[in-house]
Order: structure tokens, then C-alpha cells, then sequence
């Protein structure tokens, strides 16, 4: 018997056929005698909808409002499926964050998670209940309903597994693993069996979309066992969850199915280039002729903090004249607010113009196998210079390298590089 925390994203719970179908996946491991608690997403273009009528009633919103309201659409998805789980004969009771209670801190719209008191759910799990949780939403001290987060059942479900110390943590979702980039995009795209914790959280922070950046991180600090599996591929009932086709009905999981999420330790054969991610989902900012003194950039991204926008690429400018060019990029959802934010302080640092450009995209090539071979980055650049592509911004980490592009060769740059590195199929 395993103790299994099972996350379903949007799609996989977009109606009332894929929840009766998501029943019947946790209905085979209740059967086979696992302690099964699952995490819930809205459903499919829910949430969507509920920012938009946030943000169309106010563009600079109550942040606690806003959670109030989007939160409700976990809610839902927790309750249907508790309903449908019982039809089936399977004990299922519903939970919000807040009566669990997942306690946050007070960053609505983007909070991060303090504890999680598992005890009442593993009590109700061993005697053989099945806890439907509402992923993406918590409890601040204040009591106030918070979120956290787009793509916060990810990091939900992940926390959940760690403070109920689940076996394993597998994440549903629409496609069947981690490729090495975006298979839409690049028809060649080859699944991975594994990835680790670190190329993980690299691939998801610069735009891939499978898992969510906390939820990786979250899952490292806690060695949480992560696998990424569809909620679209069946496997035969007498199958072991997440087995091959044909596997016995006690055969272990096969790293064939999905991918594991795992250390780098268990990775033999390290590529240089694991995979390319891109996101549309930046906007670059820059702030022109501010005097080059010391505190000017404590200031200006103090500013952004104080209105949680986060901040990514920055590159800094000298001129002659004693003044500096000051370009960074935030989420495109941020840039009211670092807007308002640099609008505030114009007098305080007396910059001469603010120029935004919502039209770029950011490529990035990830790999642990960086750190031992030279020439990855001048790989990338001559690639993107064989297409004439030219690069704005630059950032490195020790597995990575990122660059910033005109939004329209996003995909070109994609194929390009996914091409350089040897990684089609």
C-alpha cells in the first residue's frame, strides 16, 4: 500500500465526462489499497474567465478581492469530483485550503505557501476517505481566502505530498511526459524518461508550461518523487498505475511512462542541451537617461517589489554623459503595475522617458551537461545569427542561457535551436 497525492490540471477535469473519467482513475488506486489524496485545477478556461472579469472591472483591482473570486473556480472542480467519486461507491470528502488549513503569507494574487497541517487528512486517508483538495488556494494570517498563483496546483499538490509524506506525487495533465521542447512547435520533439530537479526548474521558469516553477522547487527541497503522466492515455485496468501497456498488475512504474522528475545523481548520460522553452509572456522595459549614481537601482526595483512584479532580465547601460539605460523585463500580466510603480518615482531618480515593448519573447537553452562542456552559448548565438534574428538581452545561469527576441521569431528561433543541439528525434 503507497500513499499517492494525485494532481488533475484544467483540461483534464474540462467537463463532467473527463471528471467521471478522473474518477475512475483514483477509483483503480483505491482499489488496489493506496491511501489516495487528489489536488483539483478549475476547470478548463474557468479561471480565465474570472481574472478577466476581475480586470475588467478594475485593471488595478483589490488583490484580496481577486482571490476571493478566483478561487472559487477549485472550488467547484473539488465538489464535482467528490460527488462523482461517491456515486462510484468511494468514500470522498471535498476540501478548501483554507479547511485544511494550507496557511500562506499575505501576497494575494502570488502567495507562497508557510505549512500545510496534514495530520486530519492522513487520519481520514487511513481509514480509507479519499481527500478531493482545491489545489491553488490556501489561508492568509488574516484569514483571508489567498491564491498562488497561475499554476498554483502544481505547487499545491507538491506541498501536499511533502506534509502528508506521500510515496509519490504524479501529475496529470494533457500531454504524457517532458519533451524536449514544445512539440506544436517542433513536430520532432522527443519525450525525456527523466530530467532533473534543476533543468526542471529551469525549463519552467523561462516558459515551459508542463510544471509549475514553485512546484519543482518546492518538490527538490523536499525530494518529493514527481512524475508527469496524461489523463489522456489509458492504461488497462489491471495495469500498475502509470505502467506500460501489457505491464502485470503489480509491475513497477516503468520510466518509459511520463517522465520522472528526479536528482542529477540518477542521470548517467548528461546532454549537453536538454531542452529549448520559450515564453511569449514578458514585456521589456527601459528606463532611459537616469543619473548613474549609487541607490538608483535599489530604488527602481524596490519600487517593483513593493508592487510584486517580478523582475527578470536586466541589463544596465553606461552613456558618457554620466547617465545609464536601465532594461528589464517583467510578466506581461505586471506591467500596470510597474508602470504605476516607475511613474512613482520619476521625481526621485529624475529619468528622462520610459519605453515598454510588449512584443518580445524569451528563448532559452537548459542543460546540466553546461557545466562540463564549453561552446553552448556561441552555439545558440550563430544559430539565431544564421537566421538573422538579433538578440536584445542576454542572462545566464550555470545551466542555462537565455536571450530576448522579437515576439515573431519565436518559433524560427525554436526550431533553430532545437536543431543545433542535435535534439530532434
Amino acid at each position: 500500500m503507497a500513499r499517492i497525492v494525485m494532481k488533475f490540471g484544467g483540461t483534464s477535469v474540462a467537463d463532467l465526462d473527463r471528471i467521471r473519467n478522473v474518477a475512475a482513475r483514483v477509483k483503480r488506486e483505491v482499489d488496489r489499497g493506496h491511501q489516495v489524496a487528489v489536488v483539483v485545477s478549475a476547470m478548463s478556461g474557468v479561471t480565465n474567465t474570472l481574472v478577466k472579469w476581475c480586470t475588467d472591472l478594475s485593471p488595478m483591482h483589490d488583490a484580496r478581492e481577486y482571490d476571493a473570486v478566483v478561487a472559487t473556480g477549485e472550488q467547484v472542480t473539488s465538489g464535482l469530483l467528490a460527488i462523482c467519486l461517491q456515486e462510484a461507491g468511494i468514500d470522498a470528502r471535498s476540501w478548501q485550503g483554507w479547511q485544511i488549513p494550507l496557511c500562506t503569507d499575505t501576497a494575494h494574487g502570488k502567495a507562497r505557501i508557510g505549512s500545510i497541517e496534514g495530520a486530519e487528512l492522513i487520519r481520514r486517508m487511513q481509514t480509507g476517505q479519499v481527500a478531493v483538495v482545491a489545489g491553488f488556494q490556501g489561508i492568509a494570517p488574516d484569514n483571508r481566502i489567498t491564491t498562488l498563483g497561475r499554476g498554483g496546483s502544481d505547487t499545491s499538490a507538491v506541498a501536499l505530498a511533502a506534509a502528508l509524506k506521500a510515496d509519490r506525487c504524479d501529475i496529470y495533465t494533457d500531454v504524457d511526459g517532458i519533451y524536449t521542447t514544445d512539440p506544436r512547435i517542433v513536430p520532432r520533439a522527443r519525450k525525456l524518461a527523466r530530467i532533473t530537479y534543476e533543468e526542471m526548474l529551469e525549463l519552467a521558469s523561462v516558459g515551459a508550461k508542463v510544471l509549475q516553477t514553485r512546484s519543482v522547487e518546492l518538490a527538490m527541497n523536499e525530494g518529493v518523487r514527481v512524475r508527469v503522466l496524461s489523463s489522456f492515455t489509458e492504461a488497462p485496468p489491471d495495469a500498475a498505475p502509470g505502467a506500460p501497456p501489457g505491464a502485470p498488475p503489480d509491475a513497477p512504474l516503468d520510466d518509459d511512462t511520463g517522465t520522472l522528475v528526479v536528482d542529477e545523481d540518477e542521470i548517467v548520460e548528461k546532454q549537453n542541451v536538454t531542452g529549448i522553452a520559450y515564453s511569449r509572456d514578458e514585456a521589456k522595459i527601459t528606463v532611459r537617461r537616469v543619473p548613474d549614481r549609487p541607490g538608483i537601482a535599489a530604488t527602481i526595483f524596490g519600487a517593483l517589489a513593493e508592487q510584486n512584479a517580478n523582475v527578470d532580465m536586466i541589463v544596465q547601460n553606461i552613456s558618457a554623459d554620466g547617465t545609464t539605460d536601465m532594461t528589464f523585463t517583467v510578466g506581461k500580466a505586471d506591467l500596470p503595475r510597474a508602470r504605476a510603480a516607475l511613474a512613482g518615482i520619476k521625481r526621485q531618480i529624475n529619468y528622462a522617458e520610459l519605453i515598454e515593448d510588449p512584443d518580445v519573447a524569451k528563448i532559452s537553452v537548459v542543460g546540466v551537461g553546461m557545466r562540463s562542456h564549453a561552446g553552448v552559448a556561441n552555439t545558440m548565438f550563430s544559430a539565431l545569427a544564421d537566421k538573422a534574428i538579433n538578440i536584445q538581452v542576454i542572462s545566464t545561469s550555470e545551466i542555462k542561457v537565455s536571450v530576448l527576441i522579437a515576439a515573431e521569431y519565436t518559433e524560427l528561433a525554436v526550431r533553430a535551436l532545437h536543431s543545433a543541439y542535435g535534439l530532434d528525434a
